[in-house]
């Protein structure tokens, strides 16, 4: 079998218990939080095919461009413990959205105490009110790439345009253009770095790493991770 190489760099439990603040979600949007509601409540968190112990790759990038006082928001956060990796190593002002309560739930429950700090969001990121001018560092893993609609794209980057701080940095993972085109039953897109950047207008692409996923199922999935700046 083909093994996926890494390459070198290039130019969601206990609800009651926190604070969680949930956005009204228009008709079209309450299919999606069904569907990854659905995901959660059937399967464990280190079930699903994006499950990772810790995304290395993403912590290492978020420390590049930033230092413990930053304020960073983990869209599509869900189940994942970058969270707890981050609070670990000294971030304080850390904010993890997901339009799955039950995601977010397991990682509530995973944290216990040390989660009282998040500020937790339950919401659809194309439909999300954001503060303007409140992040460094925007981080997503595996959510802009399940945006296949123009609309959504759109809505998506408006509100990163909106809420980045400018100077401040996107730390992106999605499919390469040789990833899944399909994954939990839904199409994906698929980027490079410079795709991606086409984008997210107002910003620009500093660095772009591939990289190879192994799911749970033992099956290889090639990522883009892509570094870019708020112009």
């Amino acid at each position: 079998m083909y093994h996926c190489p890494l390459l070198e760099h290039s130019a969601a439990g206990m609800m009651g218990s926190f604070e969680v603040v949930r956005r009204v979600l228009s008709s079209g949007r309450l299919d999606r939080e069904r569907h990854w509601d659905d995901v959660y409540t059937k399967r464990l968190a280190s079930e699903v095919s994006w499950y990772a112990q810790h995304l290395e790759r993403s912590l290492a990038m978020i420390k590049t461009v930033s230092n413990p006082s930053a304020s960073i928001i983990d869209v599509g956060g869900g189940a994942s413990s970058l969270v707890d990796d981050l609070l670990a190593v000294g971030y304080e002002d850390l904010s993890v959205l997901d339009v799955s309560a039950a995601a977010l739930g397991v990682a509530q429950e995973r944290l216990g105490n040390r989660g009282e700090s998040v500020t937790w969001l339950v919401s659809d990121i194309t439909t999300a009110e954001l503060p303007a001018d409140r992040f460094d560092v925007w981080h997503d893993r595996a959510v802009f790439h399940f945006l296949t609609s123009l609309r959504d794209r759109a809505a998506y980057v408006e509100r990163a345009r909106r809420s980045v701080r400018a100077g401040g940095h996107l730390v992106m993972a999605t499919f390469a253009p040789d990833g899944p085109s399909r994954c939990s039953g839904l199409e994906t897109a698929r980027y490079d770095g410079p795709s991606l950047a086409k984008e997210l207008s107002g910003f620009e692409l500093l660095q772009q790493e591939r990289s190879c996923h192994v799911t749970p199922a033992a099956i290889e999935q090639r990522f883009v991770y892509s570094l870019l700046r708020k112009l």
